[in-house]
């Protein structure tokens, strides 16, 4: 059964870490973190959610971690205008869009956390509003003022690339 779970949300999972993370080797292992913190709660899932919110959290939770451990590590070591836009050139990249596509993800990175995984919830993994507010335990309000924040710095570092 467990296998069946692995099966059905490995995709969206994968999705939310690398869009927090980027495609790093890190991004793999959170994934099996996430799906080994599930298999461990599993049984104290009380169900007022849906399984794949509860999943989603996990994942964007653990990928937090993981920021704020890069972010740690950093400090030890230290010397566009509308959603539609951004959502179909992560949906189709194409050639002629890489380089803007890169810049997005750049800008993406500098971001703030918080700002960052209600972006990649809403605009880039489609996410309703509901579901970032229930899987970000945030209310609604804080959602959309953190994704019209997100929105407003986007449009500022990707004007500043050009």
């Amino acid at each position: 059964m467990f296998r069946i779970l692995v099966d059905r949300y490995k995709n969206p999972v994968a999705a939310v870490i690398k869009g927090m993370l980027g495609d790093c080797p890190e991004a793999e292992d959170i994934g099996q973190d996430t799906f080994i913190s599930l298999f461990r709660t599993l049984a104290n899932f009380r169900g007022e959610s849906a399984l794949k919110t509860y999943l989603i959290r996990i994942a964007m939770n653990l990928s937090l971690n993981e920021l704020k451990r890069r972010k740690r590590m950093l400090a030890k070591n230290v010397k566009m205008d509308s959603p539609e836009n951004y959502v179909q050139l992560f949906e189709k990249p194409q050639q002629e869009n890489r380089e803007l596509a890169e810049s997005i993800n750049m800008a993406l990175e500098k971001l703030d956390s918080r700002q960052r995984s209600v972006f990649i919830l809403r605009i880039v993994e489609g996410y309703s509003t509901k579901e970032t507010a229930d899987i970000l335990h945030i209310p609604l309000g804080t959602v959309l003022s953190r994704l019209s924040r997100a929105m407003s710095e986007m449009k500022i570092l990707l004007a500043n690339e050009n």
